[in-house]
């Protein structure tokens, strides 16, 4: 999901551009302070996680403030209610592994209250089944970077899929790329080398395309197979396989149409026959004060996925290795505990073959 920090500048920058009259400073855009809300439930078990933080003080090179201490529920409409755990260092709350799961058909809606009891819901949204995935494939492509002799190569993945008959479809398309790896704390030494000290445990740290934003709809092919689907591109930075979970989701009407006018924001390139930034329109809203200012979506989500190795053997060359780690022995400690995180884990992706 990509930072609603860089969405937010994009929706205040008009600002910018007509205040002409005060000194411009490139490394400092204030904005309101307001509550920036990201998860979804979907119908694939949890955990489920929603992140919390608050725009204040915006600037190129700060991150918004971790909103920590608050209440986080998801409840449905059969009563079923669940209070999300919050996570260390703060500001992600989850639901545990056994706890609440969604359920095609029902209705899902977020409750928050701050620390300072501000109260914040979510409009409710029905999860829908999401079409299976028919297909995963992947093409190799090679291209000159522009003003080189240098080639880039990489490979497509692809995905073909079947729209089901009826109308009123929306899809999401995400990724996630999990690479194995045996050292868990690396340092950069003033020689610009790196040591490093291994994991005790199997671990593998997670990679995701953050301002990636792939959403279509049934408008123009109700009922027809949706094929050649671009996902993403695998890099050549090994010949070994790549492993990468693919999510075809089923978003909502409402779900769609956010992530639209996000990804028009993100791609508008500033020209001058380019759209004007304008607020994005998401749906949560505060309940204690309807004046108040609240960013993001909480969606009800129908997900379909499925694992996929994309061969690399057959690239040309060198791949674009990463720096070598060197781990002294003996380390002190002797190894570091692979943490489970947004961006680590220690449990076994479900597709892992190797």
């Amino acid at each position: 999901m990509i930072p609603f920090r860089s969405v937010l500048f994009l929706i205040f920058l008009p600002t910018l551009v007509l205040s002409c009259v005060t000194e411009f400073q490139p490394d400092r855009v204030s904005l309101p302070s307001a509550l920036v809300v990201e998860g979804q439930i979907t119908d694939q078990p949890g955990p489920y996680t929603v992140r919390l933080t608050r725009s204040a003080d915006y600037s190129y090179t700060a991150i918004n403030l971790l909103e920590t201490g608050a209440v986080v529920s998801i409840e449905d409409n059969l009563g079923n209610r669940e209070t999300l755990r919050e996570q260390a260092p703060g500001g992600v709350y989850q639901t545990r592994p056994d706890g609440i799961q969604g359920v095609a058909g029902r209705r899902y809606k977020l409750i928050v209250q701050t620390q300072s009891g501000t109260r914040y819901e979510s409009e409710p949204e029905v999860i829908t089944a999401a079409p299976p995935i028919v297909k995963l494939y992947s093409e190799y492509r090679s291209e000159l970077v522009p003003g080189t002799a240098i080639r880039k190569q990489g490979w497509d993945v692809f995905l073909d899929t079947k729209d089901p008959e009826t109308t009123g479809n929306y899809y999401r398309w995400e990724w996630t790329h999990y690479e194995p790896i045996s050292v868990c704390q690396k340092t950069q030494l003033r020689s610009g080398a790196f040591t490093g000290i291994s994991c005790c445990t199997e671990c593998w740290d997670i990679a995701r395309c953050y301002d990636c934003i792939s959403v279509n709809s049934d408008a123009e092919i109700n009922g027809k197979a949706i094929t050649g689907q671009l996902i993403m591109r695998a890099p050549y930075t090994s010949t070994t396989p790549y492993y990468v979970e693919i999510e075809q989701q089923a978003l909502s009407r409402g779900a769609y149409l956010f992530w639209k006018s996000v990804r028009q924001l993100v791609n508008n390139t500033g020209g001058l026959f380019d759209a004007a930034p304008q607020a994005v329109q998401g749906n949560i809203r505060c309940t204690s004060d309807p004046n108040t200012a609240v960013y993001g979506y909480f969606g009800a989500t129908g997900v379909s996925r499925l694992p996929f190795y994309v061969d690399r053997s057959q690239g040309q060359g060198v791949p674009d290795l990463e720096p070598p780690v060197t781990v002294p022995f003996p380390t002190n400690p002797p190894c570091v505990v692979c943490e489970n995180s947004l961006y680590r884990t220690r449990i076994k992706p479900r597709g892992w073959v190797y």
